[in-house]
């Protein structure tokens, strides 16, 4: 069983290094205080989203990192999965899937009503566990962003 916590400001540079990880092999392009400033506000009790470590509190094997907002359509809040991270040594011991189990267990007694979350659509093993936990593709909505 993996063990999965909110992450608070001592978790900083171990952060640090697992979402360096994530976007290497992602390819996102980010300095450091971009990255840093990014996560303290998640880590010192922001309204606007947190971050779960996943494993060990000294050898944390990933992370989830969660943001908030609020749907009519689904009739309150919602958590969108904005990171999700596993250490490739570590992959396919079910830790990913049980971590984020648990997380949408809590998340919904804390009166979350929906979880989403992105995945590239040619990362079918990604999408098979996500479909294995619950998730359900929107066929019809294509998500668009728009830098500002």
């Amino acid at each position: 069983m993996s063990a999965l916590r909110l992450a608070t400001s001592d978790d900083l540079e171990r952060l640090m290094t697992l979402v360096g990880s994530l976007h290497d092999t992602q390819g996102i392009t980010q300095d450091e205080d971009t990255r840093r400033g990014a996560l303290i506000p998640l880590l010192e009790g922001s309204p606007h989203g947190a971050i779960w470590m996943i494993g060990p509190r000294s050898a944390p094997v990933g992370y989830i990192a969660i943001s908030f907002g609020w749907s009519i359509e689904f009739g309150g809040l919602e958590a969108a999965v904005d990171e999700f991270f596993v250490r490739e040594r570590v992959r396919r011991r079910g830790m990913g899937s049980e971590a984020m189990m648990a997380l949408a267990r809590a998340l919904s007694s804390e009166g979350i009503k929906a979880m989403n979350l992105e995945v590239d659509t040619d990362n079918t093993r990604a999408r098979t566990l996500y479909e294995r936990i619950g998730f359900r593709s929107r066929d019809r909505y294509h998500q668009m962003v728009r830098l500002l």
